[in-house]
């Protein structure tokens, strides 16, 4: 990732996708506190205050709705706005808030729990040109139930009116490096092409962003409160960039080996399939995505996955446990991390 001094968006903003189109997806991942959040919002009240253009701040849940004016207007309003005032107005409760900017409609804040709401109101965002989503990595992997169908139904719903059916309504999304198999990466297929190396990533309608901002991570070196917690997980991942849920440790793209496998499974994982085979010379057990499909001991992860000719595990059995063990031992490789993320759901599931 190219170091920089502090946040700014002129470069992605400037960007095609990989066809040479205007993407109408820009996704910006940086450390901790790097200024992304505070260039986008600004961003946003100057268009409203040069172009009247209004715009959305996408929530996940209704409780971050409380109060969003202070949330999103508090900073940047005592930094480059100080003779504005922001105000907000519910248009319907725990779902769609109206935000004002000096008295005068800016946008909205809505959640993407209340995709349906916004669906029903879809009307009052006819001037809105462009959506904020904040946080759209969740640190914790607390997705909203079908959070991917609400997402692309909240933007159907905004891109409606002005005689049109679909306009163009940019959606700037903000995260910190979460993890590369979080639902919006695998969705645009990143998590197969990205690597620690990549700083922009183009696709089909999106662009994506990596990025360390050098004065956030010397901040987050200098504090001392970080310093009690030495070389911890997160705060590598609040200064460095890395992936605060990846492990790359067990991440072996390529076996290289003269011995066969023996074929262990064939898992069904998020409608995908993975298999577990055991390389015995090697001590080592691999989870690969290239699978046998004629091999007959074939397991559903999760309940959705469930179909006929596979079957479902308790947490006891005895082949889950043996992985468990085989995880513990330090012995199991990934080929990549969508076959760890299936592994650590089998071992790990609960019914």
């Amino acid at each position: 990732m190219k170091k920089a001094e502090y946040y700014s968006g002129t470069k992605i903003l400037s960007m095609r996708d990989i066809n040479g189109n205007k993407p109408e997806i820009y996704m910006i991942v940086s450390n901790r506190s790097g200024g992304k959040t505070t260039f986008y919002g600004r961003m946003l009240v100057n268009r409203f205050k040069k172009k009247g253009e209004q715009f959305v701040l996408l929530y996940r849940y209704k409780y971050e709705l409380d109060d969003v004016k202070t949330k999103f207007f508090n900073d940047i309003g005592k930094l480059f706005f100080n003779k504005d005032s922001m105000t907000q107005k519910t248009i319907l409760k725990d779902s769609i808030i109206e935000l004002l900017l000096n008295k005068k409609t800016c946008g909205y804040a809505v959640c993407l729990n209340s995709a349906d709401a916004v669906k029903k109101y879809s009307h009052i965002f006819s001037e809105v040109t462009s959506i904020l989503f904040d946080e759209f990595q969740s640190e914790t992997s607390n997705y909203c139930n079908n959070e991917l169908r609400k997402f692309h139904s909240i933007h159907t719903s905004i891109a409606r009116g002005q005689g049109k059916q679909s306009r163009y309504v940019p959606v700037y999304m903000l995260s910190n490096p979460v993890t590369i198999i979080n639902p919006y990466y695998v969705a645009f297929k990143i998590h197969t092409r990205i690597d620690p190396k990549t700083r922009y990533l183009k696709g089909e309608g999106f662009v994506l962003e990596r990025i360390i901002i050098e004065s956030a991570k010397k901040a987050q070196l200098e504090s001392s409160f970080n310093r009690a917690f030495g070389d911890s997980e997160y705060n590598r991942y609040s200064t460095s960039g890395e992936e605060l849920l990846d492990n790359y440790s067990f991440i072996v793209p390529n076996i290289n080996t003269k011995t066969r496998p023996s074929y262990i499974a064939t898992l069904k994982y998020n409608d995908n399939n993975y298999s577990i085979k055991e390389y015995k010379n090697e001590g080592i057990v691999y989870v690969d995505d290239n699978f046998d499909e004629s091999f007959p001991r074939r397991i559903s992860v999760t309940n959705s996955d469930h179909e006929i000719n596979y079957i479902m595990l308790r947490t006891n059995d005895v082949f889950i446990s043996t992985m468990r063990d085989y995880y513990s031992l330090g012995i199991v490789r990934f080929k990549n991390l969508m076959c760890q993320e299936c592994f650590l759901q089998l071992v790990a599931i609960r019914l």
